[in-house]
């Protein structure tokens, strides 16, 4: 996978959480956190925690109980996810890649990774350490995007650009939706140690008050806004304007409502 494709630097954290967040991932979170079953005084590690979205789902859900360490490979995601939080809030923030994680074995109740297995250039690698710091019988609990085609608001992005760009089509589109085979998932998760896979597809709605909002998340709200401007920064607004053109056709204008579908997977150590 492309560097680029895994820069969410300058301003791409603050579009992710303005445009992107309440529309496509904290509907998912929200799910997510509320499978974890955990005592009072557990101890999480979270992976790419991104802008904090799972991150504040997990502080408020666990209490102040538990202790929480939030990881992510990209500083920049992480200073804006931190600076969601007081101190009161106690969350642990650490750069850490997770193929290379700096903890103890056996040291977390669970490990918890929304949507960042897909951009991990080893997933093998990454299941190894998930499973080296859970102590025995911990959960780890992750969720990955199903194909593209079954998610309308990337799906409407990654087309137009593509169009636009016919000759060398930005690709981080393909990245977030390449990692979704059930068997190719398990047999990973069962080869690594781990027990139990199971497997959840998870349709929800995405919605968003305007086709505008969700276009400048689409367009400015990852790094394919980088790629763009490599290519030809001056065609960014027509590319946003057909975007929220395509959304409100098909979406809606004023709600948008779409479809999107993710695998919600989890197993034992």
């Amino acid at each position: 996978m492309p560097v680029n494709n895994a820069a969410f630097v300058g301003s791409i954290p603050e579009n992710y959480d303005r445009y992107l967040g309440p529309v496509l991932f904290d509907p998912y979170a929200a799910d997510l956190v509320a499978r974890l079953d955990l005592p009072a005084e557990s101890t999480v590690l979270e992976l790419a925690c991104g802008t904090g979205i799972v991150t504040r789902r997990l502080r408020d859900q666990l209490g102040s109980g538990a202790r929480i360490i939030a990881t992510d490979l990209n500083d920049a995601m992480l200073s804006y996810a931190s600076g969601k939080f007081t101190p009161e809030d106690a969350i642990e923030w650490k750069q850490a890649d997770a193929t290379d994680l700096p903890f103890d074995d056996q040291s977390f109740d669970a490990v918890v990774c929304q949507f960042g297995m897909m951009f991990f250039p080893d997933k093998e690698k990454a299941l190894r350490e998930a499973y080296r710091v859970l102590k025995p019988g911990g959960t780890f609990l992750f969720s990955v995007w199903d194909d593209i085609e079954y998610n309308e608001l990337p799906h409407i992005a990654h087309t137009i650009i593509s169009d636009f760009f016919e000759d060398n089509p930005p690709d981080f589109y393909e990245v977030p939706f390449s990692f979704h085979d059930v068997e190719t998932i398990s047999s990973l998760l069962l080869a690594t140690g781990f027990l139990e896979p199971e497997f959840c597809l998870l349709r929800l709605m995405a919605e968003s008050e305007s086709a505008e909002e969700v276009a400048k998340g689409l367009v400015h709200g990852n790094p394919v806004i980088n790629a763009l401007r490599e290519r030809n920064e001056s065609s960014i607004p027509e590319i946003e304007a057909a975007v929220a053109e395509v959304v409100a056709v098909q979406c809606g204008d004023s709600p948008v409502c779409a479809k999107m579908q993710a695998l919600i997977c989890s197993a034992i150590r």
